[in-house]
């Protein structure tokens, strides 16, 4: 069995502030001797989702990792690389909206950060989102990328 250390006993050892300014990532140490990282996220209005059911929930950063994981596959280098494509749609989120967003305007911003970082990610994640269904789906996808970048 695992026993996490608790946070109000250890103490901390270095402080550094992430790069997109709004984490704080700590290192510490328990009584014990053991040491770990902790995140510090600031906490702003979170943001309601409203589904193309029209049902609302409540904007949920984990359930998009999965999201974008699942949908592009192997074609993003790493975890960080997929934070930092959700930090990106969140911050675009923010930008665009007060506290309430649609699902299509998630699905929207990860298309346009996906567009800027990688191209096969972006058509796999077109791909499930826009729920295609045909080969004339992916060539639609793939003419407009084509025609995006003259």
């Amino acid at each position: 069995m695992i026993v996490l250390p608790r946070i109000g006993d250890s103490k901390v050892l270095e402080s550094r502030e992430a790069d997109d300014g709004t984490t704080i990532r700590r290192r510490r140490v328990s009584p014990d001797g053991h040491r770990f990282t902790t995140y510090e996220r600031i906490e702003l209005p979170q943001l309601i989702v409203v589904k193309r059911s029209g049902n609302r929930e409540i904007f949920d950063r984990d359930k998009l990792i999965t999201s974008v994981k699942r949908s592009v596959g192997k074609f993003l280098d790493s975890e960080l690389e997929i934070e930092g494509v959700v930090d990106q749609v969140v911050e675009l989120l923010r930008a665009e909206n007060d506290e309430q967003i649609t699902s299509q305007q998630v699905g929207d911003a990860v298309l346009d950060v996906l567009a800027e970082r990688n191209e096969v990610a972006y058509v796999r994640f077109a791909s499930v989102f826009l729920d295609f269904k045909t080969l004339a789906d992916f060539e639609g996808i793939l003419k407009q990328r084509r025609e995006a970048k003259k």
